[in-house]
């Protein structure tokens, strides 16, 4: 049986130029790299050079403004918290998206229960964030606005560099979380006034349980981490120098092949969403039409669900998510459908199918004809079209 694997917003997995940048730190340069003996500084170094890649990669000012995490939801709720619990003292007020990772929403309704007040900011039928609504919410007690970069769900992209400028022109720190636009759209940390930014590694074929915040100098933060004095003393536990190894290089290559990726990622989904259209009624595609990255395609089967979808799919070998992978065994529709004004019925029939630089034609081909056969035998059965919807 073929094997297809459209789930690569979930996860992707280890190019071999990574897992060979890897492999010395596993049995060769093996120190802990807070030791102050040879075997600690060449692990040291490793790490040394992997912040400079992270750095190198966004644009930091700096390579001591990268701090490394074990991944993107250990980054994004150690911005939320520990930039709210720094500057509380001068206000309790925060702003984020409905359509967030619930990374940042989650993490939010914890500090909800501290006494914070947070706004979740509406966002139109494309899951944009609207600037005007952003400006209406602001108060004076307003500290932090966190507005991801791309969603990892329909693939929209916001419009970041504006947001922050009128974040800044209120005094409020601006975050975004970038796990799902690194290696798919240029970051310029300093060009687009980012204070903080979170990201992870396996999504840019790097390995998993390594991420990065990046935290411009002069913004403070709370650790959530303590125990330790590694990373500066912000985040305590034994450096994963092996994984933070395998970032810097996978960050190094997302930027260096970033351009040709996405051209060849969006002529796949040019052909798959056109050939999708011919051959399915009875669909539509969410998120924004022109505004998004090119590997996410999220589209909506009327009159079926999209687990069943799914599960007939993995029967043939080809893999897709009704969600993020974090949400995906939840029940409730996506809270990013709901939030952009989808109908329930339609948003329990949405699949997405994300796209890797190792897709092929005969790969799409493959797919559209399972999926095809998949969506007919279900509409076969289902109540909906015995109603005569069709």
């Amino acid at each position: 049986m073929r094997k297809v694997y459209l789930d690569n917003a979930a996860t992707t997995y280890v190019s071999s130029e990574v897992m060979a940048e890897m492999l010395p730190c596993f049995n060769t340069i093996y120190g802990n790299s807070s030791s102050i003996h040879s075997f600690g500084r060449e692990a040291s170094s490793i790490v040394d050079r992997a912040r400079d890649r992270v750095a190198h990669a966004i644009n930091a000012n700096k390579s001591n403004e990268i701090y490394f995490t074990s991944g993107g939801t250990e980054a994004d709720n150690w911005a939320i918290k520990g930039i709210a619990h720094a500057y509380a003292s001068k206000g309790k007020h925060i702003i984020v998206s409905s359509i967030e990772h619930h990374a940042v929403l989650d993490a939010c309704k914890q500090l909800e229960d501290e006494g914070f007040e947070i706004t979740y900011l509406p966002v139109d039928k494309y899951g944009i964030v609207n600037i005007a609504d952003i400006l209406h919410a602001i108060k004076k007690t307003t500290i932090l606005i966190s507005i991801m970069t791309v969603n990892n769900e329909v693939g929209t992209i916001q419009n970041i560099k504006a947001i922050a400028k009128t974040a800044h022109e209120y005094g409020i720190i601006f975050h975004t979380d970038a796990v799902q636009a690194i290696g798919a759209v240029k970051i310029d940390v300093q060009d687009m006034e980012i204070d903080a930014m979170s990201m992870s590694a396996h999504k840019i074929y790097g390995p998993k349980g390594v991420g990065a915040l990046y935290l411009k100098n002069g913004i403070q933060i709370e650790p959530l981490i303590i125990g330790g004095n590694q990373e500066r003393a912000k985040r305590g536990g034994t450096t994963n120098v092996p994984a933070i190894a395998g970032f810097g290089k996978a960050i190094e290559i997302a930027v260096r092949d970033l351009s040709i990726n996405q051209q060849k990622l969006k002529v796949v989904r040019e052909y798959f969403v056109t050939m999708v259209k011919e051959r399915i009624p009875y669909i539509q595609v969410n998120g924004h039409p022109h505004q998004k990255i090119s590997g996410i395609v999220n589209i909506s089967f009327e009159m079926i669900e999209g687990e069943s979808i799914l599960m007939l799919l993995d029967l043939e070998g080809v893999a897709v998510s009704t969600a993020s992978a974090c949400t995906s065994n939840a029940l409730e529709p996506s809270h990013v459908l709901k939030a952009m004004g989808i109908e329930d019925e339609l948003a329990q029939g949405a699949i997405r199918f994300s796209f890797g630089k190792n897709i092929s034609k005969s790969d799409i081909d493959y797919v559209l004809e399972v999926l095809e056969k998949a969506v007919s035998k279900l509409r076969s059965i289902s109540p909906i079209t015995k109603a005569g919807r069709r």
